[in-house]
C-alpha cells in the first residue's frame, strides 16, 4: 500500500490531478469553440445592425432574429483593401470572415504605415456590409477601429448610398473612462454623427470631433460636438475615422463606390 505521507506520493497525486484538470480545461475549450464563436459573430452583426439603424442599441435579439435580418437586408463582402476592389461572390464567405484575426495573422495583413489612429496592421481584406432596400444599396456599413485612452476602440460606420454622409455609427468595444470618454457610446452622441460628411469637397477624409459645439450637419457638416473632460478621447475617434476612410483604410472602395464601381 502506498505511502500517502510520502513525499512521493504527494507529487504523483498533484501530478495526476494537474493532468486531469488540464485534460478537463482543453476539452471544455475545444467544445465550447463554436458556441464561442457563433455568440461572437451574433454580436458583431448585432452591431451592424445598430449601426445601420435598424435596431436600437441594448435590445437583445436571437440568432434567427439576426439572421432573418442578414437574409433578407444584408450583404456582406470582402473588399481588397489595397486596391478598393471587391472580392467575387464565390471567393470568400464574408460573413465568416473574422477581421481582427485576419489582421493578427502576419499571413493576411500587413504592417501599418506610421499613422495617429495608432493602427499597427492592417487585414489585406476589409468587409463592408450592403444594406439592400428594394433592390438597391441603401448603405454600407463598415468596421472602424483605433487606440483611445486606455486601449483600443471598435466599432461600425453606416454610410448613404453617396458613400460621405454618415447615417449612424456604433462603438461597440473601449476601454474609455466611464462617465468621460466612455460618452462615445451614448445614443444622444451618436446620433449627432448622422448627416455629417466623412469627406470634403476634395475628397479628403475631414469629418471630426472638435473642442465645444459643433453647428447642425447642413452648416457644419464635418464636425461633431466634442465629450467634455474627454479630449484624449475625442482626438482618438477623429483619427481613427480618418484612417478608415482614408486610402489605407476602405477610402479606395469608397472612392470606387462614389465613381459607379459596385460590382
Amino acid at each position: 500500500m502506498a505511502d500517502i505521507n510520502s513525499t512521493r506520493y504527494t507529487i504523483l497525486f498533484a501530478t495526476t490531478v494537474c493532468v486531469i484538470c488540464a485534460a478537463l480545461v482543453s476539452v471544455a475549450a475545444v467544445s465550447l469553440k463554436p458556441a464561442q464563436q457563433a455568440n461572437a459573430r451574433l454580436y458583431m452583426e448585432k452591431n451592424v445592425l445598430v449601426a445601420a439603424g435598424l435596431v436600437p442599441p441594448g435590445q437583445s435579439m436571437t440568432v434567427p432574429e439576426v439572421q432573418a435580418y442578414f437574409e433578407r437586408d444584408i450583404e456582406a463582402r470582402l473588399v481588397n483593401l489595397s486596391t478598393g476592389e471587391l472580392l467575387p461572390w464565390d471567393q470568400a464567405d464574408a460573413r465568416r470572415y473574422d477581421q481582427r484575426a485576419a489582421r493578427n495573422d502576419p499571413a493576411t495583413s500587413q504592417a501599418a504605415p506610421g499613422n495617429p489612429a495608432g493602427v499597427r496592421r492592417l487585414p489585406n481584406r476589409g468587409i463592408v456590409y450592403f444594406v439592400m432596400k428594394d433592390g438597391q444599396v441603401d448603405q454600407m456599413v463598415i468596421a472602424v477601429e483605433g487606440l483611445g485612452m486606455w486601449g483600443t476602440i471598435y466599432g461600425f460606420l453606416s454610410l448613404a448610398p453617396d458613400a460621405n454622409t454618415v447615417r449612424g455609427l456604433t462603438y461597440y468595444e473601449h476601454r474609455e473612462t466611464p462617465g468621460l470618454g466612455a460618452e462615445i457610446s451614448n445614443p444622444d452622441w451618436l446620433a449627432l454623427w448622422r448627416g455629417r460628411k466623412g469627406y470634403d469637397d476634395a475628397g479628403k477624409a475631414a469629418v471630426r470631433v472638435i473642442k465645444g459645439p459643433a453647428g447642425k450637419p447642413e452648416a457644419d457638416p464635418h464636425h461633431v460636438d466634442g465629450l467634455s473632460g474627454a479630449t484624449i478621447t475625442g482626438n482618438a475617434v477623429t483619427h481613427l475615422m480618418q484612417f478608415w476612410l482614408g486610402e489605407h483604410g476602405y477610402g479606395k472602395f469608397l472612392q470606387r463606390f462614389r465613381e459607379g464601381a459596385r460590382s
